[in-house]
């Protein structure tokens, strides 16, 4: 539910903080006072998209701020995408001058297309021209599989999958020649590396055998060299290291300051020993191998060949390998006709049942949707009317299914129902669209937690065009609407306004020199007048106001004598 609504600069606004209540809820005032601003300045806040027009002249920005109860489908929502979670959800939308915007939840900065995701969670607007996108087939197959509770992307999936296999198979056929040809060269590529065989971080290891093989002599002589140093000779380090230890036994019991340096040059011989035990068992094992060299520079030139030829580094090599086995196993599948063909077959089974399921929960929610429709049309002032809900059968495969959905109508009894586009009454077509709306706002039923039904319903002058006892019904069906989900209506109908659990009046004022728009609640005597001014008459005229009571104190009684209406259970509907 919408609780409270803010404005700064936006548009004749300059400032506007409003509550909104609960239950039916009237927007009223003279024509051009601002009423359907703040039905805008809500799409903003809701993600629609924004300019520098909406920014009210002279000043920096406009900001907007509305606060909703927040819905239990939200909870996990903004969990995953990182939004704190609280029992309100905040949503803000700031606007400047130059058209640039941007957009928070709860205080976070959030992308318009976060918005208006949230935004399918909380309101339902219909505007005065509703009945328009009711005569588009994606518009009605839309609201059909709402009803029906039918989440249509599988299917959608499903088709685009059966697509790229479609496409992939055609391809295959009319490439097969270059395919075949391409093969022969990949293959031909691939068994000159597989002859190599390249393993990985094989390259840096050949060169460090190589590199030892190639100086093994020098290796040799250098080893020889520092044994003798160490161990061998008369002068070698060794020998140095007893002739010292040998000196200072004979005097160490009279000092014992030489204890740490005996011990240290202990040490420095049994490393020296070590060492001398290392580099002659190098010296013994190692050996010039001019048959394993040869094998290394072998192999070593055909390498470096192969990555001249295919312009790659050494190194490269395997990595190369892996990339045209993969491509020639992709090859290998692209001519793969039968296999392509089996793909397609399997794509499209998918998609004929997945399609066959939401054909069968549209032909099962057409009839009570249709029944809905047509029981509201009595109460608007189309008695004997009739609405249905066809399904045409497709002839190929679609993404939306097996079939079309259209909106047919018969204004009066005994007439044929025609498609909704060529009802040409203007009268006849924005009750139709406030039927539809009611109707199926009104089998969605109280929302569950992870249902993102809309609790907000906004009606922006969808009853223009209609008067009499037909604006009385439609006060009434918005009423008994307003009694399972908040319904804000924008209206120039008094019979509406007399039905509103709240009433607030739109005004422009002169302040300053400029034109600004202002919002404020009206009861008692306050709303008794707005409603005679809705009527045409005069704000002190006796009888206007003797009938603008009379309207309200009429809809106070239908409501006192009507018990509350049993909401219907969720039909599980999802978007």
């Amino acid at each position: 539910m919408l609780k409270h609504l803010t404005l700064r600069d936006f548009v004749i606004v300059s400032m506007l903080d409003v509550d909104i209540d609960a239950g039916f809820c009237v927007l009223t005032g003279e024509t051009g006072a601002g009423k359907s601003i703040l039905i805008d300045a809500l799409q903003l806040a809701l993600g629609a998209r924004a300019d520098s027009h909406v920014v009210r002249e002279g000043a920096a920005r406009a900001e907007i701020t509305a606060i909703f109860d927040r819905p239990g489908s939200l909870k996990r929502w903004l969990e995953a995408a990182g939004f704190d979670d609280s029992d309100e959800l905040l949503l803000r939308r700031v606007v400047d001058n130059q058209g640039k915007s941007r957009g928070y939840i709860n205080g976070s900065p959030a992308t318009a297309s976060q918005l208006r995701e949230v935004a399918d969670h909380l309101v339902d607007i219909h505007g005065q021209h509703a009945w328009q996108g009711l005569t588009r087939p994606a518009s009605v197959r839309a609201l059909l599989d709402e009803q029906a509770g039918i989440d249509a992307t599988p299917m959608a999936t499903a088709y685009a999958a059966w697509q790229q296999a479609v496409e992939q198979l055609a391809q295959a056929r009319a490439r097969q020649t270059e395919l075949d040809s391409e093969r022969e060269r990949l293959q031909w590529q691939l068994g000159e590396l597989q002859k190599l065989a390249p393993k990985r971080d094989e390259w840096p290891e050949l060169n460090a055998e190589h590199e030892r093989l190639s100086h093994r002599q020098a290796l040799m002589d250098a080893t020889a060299q520092a044994a003798a140093q160490v161990a061998d000779d008369d002068s070698s380090a060794m020998r140095s290291v007893s002739r010292a230890l040998n000196a200072l036994d004979d005097v160490a019991t009279y000092d014992t300051r030489l204890a740490d340096i005996i011990t240290a040059l202990h040490g420095a011989q049994a490393q020296l020993e070590d060492a001398a035990h290392s580099l002659q068992a190098y010296v013994s094992r190692t050996e010039l191998d001019p048959e394993r060299l040869g094998e290394l520079d072998g192999r070593m030139s055909t390498w470096m060949g192969l990555a001249r030829r295919f312009r790659r580094s050494p190194e490269d090599l395997p990595t190369l390998l892996e990339e045209w086995q993969a491509a020639l196993r992709a090859l290998d599948e692209a001519a793969d006709l039968d296999g392509l063909e089996r793909k397609v077959a399997a794509a499209l089974a998918q998609w004929r049942s997945l399609a066959q399921a939401v054909s069968a929960a549209r032909r099962k929610a057409a009839q009570p949707l249709a029944q809905r429709v047509t029981d509201a049309m009595q109460q608007l002032g189309m008695a004997g009317g009739r609405f249905d809900v066809t399904l045409v059968a497709q002839e190929q495969p679609q993404a939306f299914g097996l079939e079309s959905a259209e909106f047919l109508v018969a204004g009066h009894a005994g007439s044929t129902p025609r498609p909704l586009a060529k009802v040409a009454s203007g009268g006849e077509l924005s009750r139709l669209a406030l039927a539809i709306a009611v109707s199926t706002a009104q089998a969605r039923g109280p929302q569950r937690d992870d249902e993102p039904a809309p609790a907000t319903l906004i009606f922006d002058e969808i009853d223009s065009g209609v008067g009499g006892t037909v604006a009385d019904a439609v006060g009434r069906q918005m009423k008994a609407l307003g009694r399972s989900a908040q319904v804000l209506a924008v209206t120039h109908l008094a019979q509406v306004a007399a039905c509103a659990d709240r009433h607030y009046v739109v005004a422009k004022a002169t302040q300053g020199g400029q034109t600004l728009s202002q919002i404020a609640p009206v009861a008692g005597e306050a709303r008794v007048a707005e409603v005679a001014r809705m009527l045409g008459g005069e704000r002190s005229s006796g009888t206007s106001l003797a009938h603008a009571q009379e309207l309200i104190n009429h809809a106070l009684a239908e409501v006192d004598a009507t018990p509350p209406r049993t909401r219907k259970q969720s039909t599980g509907r999802t978007r």
